[in-house]
């Protein structure tokens, strides 16, 4: 079989609100050392696909450099390999991608150019392990045009994704984009199979309805109405972390015991470009608890049921509870970081306290966004020494801390911090 990866890893991923402020939603750092594409490009390889395509749009640098010529994945290859694709302006065309089948309908050319037999169509922000050759399996047994692989979720979750309901033989008979009710609890992965002569079939027939297609909203019910759509049901762990609340819950899932998905699999490497770092070192007075801390850590305070990225520096008397701390931030003496996310290079002064207090007013700014209690802190911010951070706070990335003086010695659950300069 000659399939072709197309991970749509373009996303600007608003609901992660300053995490992606200078990033891809697929280049967001994950599970301590890892980035989230990392998890598509590790199944692809791992099932024995070596044909890739990232489809990328916004923040692509950070993207573009982590993933370089492919070689953590084994990807640095002359036929096949990685491939990194970003939408160019053409006559007659618009630039921006503005949907997922309008990405794919952009890049027509080089799947015609590869040739592949199947297209398997991945997103760049889901956290799981999947061995595609079973998804694929089914599909050709099914003699399917196209295959949706699908998960069980609670039902109060189902008006998040798009539902499918199927037959007996696992045929699907109706799709809903987001339903306001549920009709089933299976919910598309958006992981799509197609036989690409069906693709490509499919995407010119809309031809004249591009731009701005979207195969969830636009696409999907049209197809199942022609009959030739099955849905392959996975059952491992799987999570979309596309926003604040979901990127959080997937890293408690990563501290459950046992965790909701093992990271430590031989069987299914997840491979990462790894940076080139020390051991971690653990103070006499440290205390870890529960906690994941990657390469070059620095502990000398305590950590509680936190992430904990390469380079990072707990002081002496400092506390980090519930948190996820990215690469190089530095917590110092004395400081409190209770349920935060810390993106890199960010300084949290002496006896700082963030997370602080019980009032869970959501973030004025970003109330569908920041409304779960977390304070999320940029990249390369600066916060004072001293100073007192209530819940549901956005600290943006830069802040310095002159930033800070409108608020005093405190600054109230649900408030943004941006820069004054």
């Amino acid at each position: 079989m000659n399939v072709l990866a197309m991970i749509l890893a373009g996303g600007a991923g608003k609901g992660l609100s300053v995490l992606t402020a200078r990033r891809a939603v697929a280049a967001v750092p994950f599970g301590g050392k890892y980035r989230a594409i990392d998890f598509s490009l590790s199944n692809s390889v791992n099932s024995g696909i070596y044909n890739v395509a990232v489809l990328t749009q916004f923040w692509p640098r950070g993207l573009n450099d982590h993933i370089g010529v492919g070689k953590p994945w084994d990807l640095d290859r002359l036929h096949g390999g990685v491939r990194l694709l970003h939408p160019f302006p053409t006559p007659g065309q618009t630039w921006w991608q503005q949907g997922t089948a309008d990405a794919i309908f952009q890049n027509l050319d080089f799947i015609v150019e590869q040739r592949p037999t199947h297209v398997l169509i991945l997103a760049g922000d889901h956290i799981y392990k999947m061995d595609y050759r079973t998804l694929l399996a089914f599909h050709e047994d099914k003699k399917a045009d196209f295959t949706i692989a699908v998960i069980n979720v609670q039902k109060h979750k189902a008006h998040q994704f798009g539902i499918v309901d199927t037959d007996p033989d696992g045929r699907v008979v109706l799709f809903e984009e987001k339903p306001e009710r549920a009709f089933s609890t299976l919910a598309s992965m958006g992981i799509y199979a197609f036989d690409t002569e069906y693709l490509l079939d499919v995407l010119q027939r809309r031809k004249k309805d591009f731009p701005g297609l979207d195969f969830a909203r636009d696409l999907i019910p049209e197809m199942v109405k022609e009959g030739n759509v099955y849905a392959y049901r996975y059952s491992g762990y799987w999570a979309d972390i596309d926003t604040v609340n979901s990127y959080w819950e997937a890293h408690q899932a990563l501290l459950a015991d046992p965790p909701a998905l093992e990271l430590n699999d031989p069987e299914w490497v997840i491979h990462t470009r790894s940076e080139e770092r020390p051991a971690v070192y653990v103070g006499e007075s440290a205390e870890v608890e529960g906690s994941l801390v990657s390469d070059g850590a620095r502990i000398e305070g305590t950590v509680e049921r936190s992430v904990i990225s390469p380079g990072v520096y707990v002081a002496p008397g400092a506390v980090v509870r519930d948190s996820i701390v990215l690469t190089d931030a530095v917590i110092e003496t004395g400081a409190s970081v209770e349920r935060a996310v810390i993106d890199k290079r960010v300084r949290v002064g002496e006896g700082a306290r963030l997370g602080s207090g019980d009032r869970m007013v959501p973030n004025k700014e970003e109330p569908d966004v920041v409304n779960i209690g977390l304070v999320l802190v940029g990249k390369d911010a600066e916060v004072p020494s001293g100073i007192t951070v209530g819940r549901n706070v956005v600290i943006h990335p830069d802040v310095k801390e002159q930033d800070f003086a409108g608020f005093g010695e405190s600054v109230p659950s649900g408030e943004t911090v941006k820069p004054t300069g």
